[in-house]
């Protein structure tokens, strides 16, 4: 049974009882058994049943609404993602419900509650940092519900997914202060679970082989929140020692990179004849510090047309992605600034 479909009527089918003990055990009404409520409740939840009747009653035409998920609304990044998505909306005569989870997961699960009750036809979806298991999204996948993955990958087979190449960003970044001399790179590393961090760690990892560079795992430093505190903190701490001090900084987002590039300052450390620094997504202000940061230009825009595009297409049933299912990988661009280069 599809998202959508299941009514007081089908729960009390199955269960071989009537409509009214079914809406009565689902309101906890007295003089119903504790045993006939439990498995009404369980049906229910099998059945992602919602008392909303606008959200499953049987749609006969769509709400023309799609439901956005992202971690953050001030993330440079995920605001390009959004025009993006709204470009196409708009065109194509769709409206745009968004919700911010400020990476917790409670609220990506209440998000998606919003959304379903706002009678959404389909949901793109960057998850948490807190989100390591997936079932919330797998039960709606498993009830034909249409879900686009974007930035954030979830380890959900036949998941629908749009991000960018970040392994090969990565090893851009990290080949290019090795061009320019740099030796002792260290990776200010994103949170562990995300595919995204990994990649980008792989990326440098394999920059520095390909270099004749040993990998240093003492330099692989994790900044899982991704505040300027954070990384100003934990880069202060890495050169105020002078004894066999890095020379370089790959920062896995802007913002870090302006931590460390504040704490490098803090230190009276010259960007960038002591210390090469390169960010990650070029922010908006990435250009305007000083020096101007070197950094990896991800298509946000970009991703939010596609990712949008392929979502239309599962609501059209233009194709099938269940069968079908779309891993769409776009390039990055490393953009070189005075923060990297030695004269």
């Amino acid at each position: 049974m599809k998202l959508g479909q299941a009514t007081i009527k089908d729960i009390a089918r199955e269960l071989n009882v009537s409509s009214s003990t079914v809406s009565r055990a689902l309101k906890d009404y007295p003089g119903i058994s504790d045993e006939t409520k439990r498995r009404v409740k369980e049906l229910a939840e099998k059945l992602n049943y919602r008392p909303n009747a606008v959200a499953l009653s049987l749609r006969k035409s769509k709400s023309f609404t799609i439901g956005v998920i992202i971690p953050e609304v001030v993330h440079f990044f995920f605001s390009t993602v959004i025009s993006g998505i709204e470009e196409i909306a708009f065109a194509n005569n769709y409206n745009v419900i968004l919700c911010q989870t400020n990476e917790r997961l409670d609220r990506e699960k209440s998000s998606i509650d919003t959304m379903l009750s706002n009678q959404i036809d389909g949901l793109l979806v960057s998850y948490s940092k807190e989100t390591t298991d997936f079932e919330h999204f797998s039960k709606l996948m498993d009830l034909e519900f249409p879900i686009v993955f974007f930035d954030r990958l979830p380890d959900i087979p036949n998941a629908v997914n749009v991000t960018v190449n970040d392994f090969e960003g990565a090893y851009q970044a990290v080949s290019h202060l090795i061009s320019q001399g740099y030796k002792r790179i260290v990776h200010l590393a994103g949170p562990k679970n995300l595919t995204i961090s990994k990649k980008r760690r792989e990326g440098y990892i394999q920059a520095l082989k390909d270099a004749g560079i040993s990998p240093d795992e003492s330099l692989i430093v994790e900044c899982a929140d991704g505040t300027e505190k954070e990384s100003f903190d934990v880069t202060k701490i890495l050169f105020e020692n002078q004894t066999d001090r890095p020379d370089a900084i790959f920062a896995h987002h802007d913002i870090v990179a302006a931590g460390a590039m504040m704490a490098l300052k803090s230190l009276n450390i010259n960007i960038p004849q002591d210390v090469g620094l390169v960010g990650y997504s070029n922010w908006q202000f990435s250009s305007m510090v000083d020096p101007p940061l070197s950094t990896v230009s991800q298509p946000g825009f970009k991703i939010g047309e596609t990712a949008i595009t392929m979502l239309l297409d599962m609501i059209d049933n233009k194709r099938d992605y269940k069968k079908e299912p779309v891993h769409v990988v776009l390039d990055t661009e490393l953009l070189v600034r005075k923060s990297s280069v030695r004269v």
